[in-house]
């Protein structure tokens, strides 16, 4: 039976929210042990289970009080062969938890029918998210194929690319999305300066991903980066500036740099983190998806909620 999909966001649509740092609330605020930062194996865990399901649970409330869509990322950013290796999944044990992580939300969204709530199957870069990315689009395409016919088995609605730091595994990514016949939303991180780690700007990864697939994405974001760090990247941007929909944002300034070495959570100020991306939403139009990433939580998602949409 084929899935009937929710619809997805449109560039200068409805605003829709997404939900926070997932893996850095559970790790501070709830001080979860997560090796290699994965979130995936407490799908294995009663007690795992029940903190991911107050994680959710918090987020799709928010949705209802705002009166807003959210898109809901499943725990598997981590949840891809070479990562899983080091935790000890082989590949069939890989294949199952991708497919239990959007059960999970689906479980949740039938705990909440009255939310608008889209289900992204989450898949994360090869090697570190920090570090300009050294894989081709062949490895790529081959790499992450097994998680995403893991989530094309699966009624989640779309497949989101989160954290890439360079054009080629975004590409893969894509290609590997359309075999499957599943939407795929691409998502780049930037530097302090608006570019890519490799150095490509905002704009350029864009379009050259566009290009090398035929436009296939439904749409292109950026995660992991301040609305600072965010803004000349897409105040520099061409024509790819309509295809650049969402932000999800980290509350923090710091570079990557610093947050790698941080050993405390820089949770920024919830109210400032939504007003800048309220600024960033009037200045650029075709914006329609805003949410967080590393050092937020439920109470930056319910200030964006509270700006942003009286924007």
């Amino acid at each position: 039976m084929v899935a009937i999909r929710k619809a997805l966001p449109q560039p200068g649509g409805a605003l829709h929210l997404t939900d926070s740092g997932l893996e850095t609330d559970l790790i501070f605020h709830h001080g979860v042990d997560l090796p290699h930062f994965a979130a995936f194996p407490l799908l294995g865990r009663e007690a795992g289970r029940a903190l991911l399901a107050h994680y959710y649970d918090e987020h799709a409330r928010l949705a209802v009080d705002a009166g807003l869509p959210m898109i809901l990322e499943t725990p598997t950013w981590r949840a891809s062969p070479d990562w899983a290796e080091l935790l000890g999944y082989d590949a069939a044990a890989l294949r199952s938890v991708n497919r239990d992580a959007v059960d999970t939300l689906l479980d949740v969204r039938a705990r909440h029918p009255e939310a608008a709530l889209v289900i992204s199957g989450c898949i994360g870069p090869r090697a570190d998210a920090y570090q300009a990315g050294t894989v081709t689009a062949d490895e790529a395409r081959g790499y992450h194929t097994a998680q995403v016919e893991a989530f094309a088995s699966t009624d989640c609605d779309v497949v989101s690319a989160l954290t890439l730091t360079s054009v080629d595994e975004a590409v893969g990514v894509v290609q590997a999305a359309v075999e499957a016949d599943l939407p795929v939303v691409v998502s780049f991180t930037v530097e302090t300066d608006g570019r890519l780690p490799d150095g490509t700007s905002l704009d350029d990864a864009v379009q050259q991903t566009d290009a090398r697939t035929d436009g296939a994405a439904q749409y292109f974001m950026v995660n992991c980066a301040h609305p600072d760090h965010v803004e000349p990247a897409l105040a520099s941007a061409g024509p790819s500036r309509q295809r650049l929909v969402g932000v999800r944002a980290n509350a923090s300034r710091a570079s990557h740099a610093e947050l790698d070495d941080a050993e405390s959570l820089d949770e920024g100020d919830a109210l400032e983190l939504g007003a800048g991306l309220t600024d960033l939403r009037r200045r650029y139009p075709a914006l329609s998806v805003l949410g967080g990433c590393c050092g937020t939580d439920v109470r930056h998602v319910r200030a964006i909620a509270a700006l942003a949409a009286g924007a």
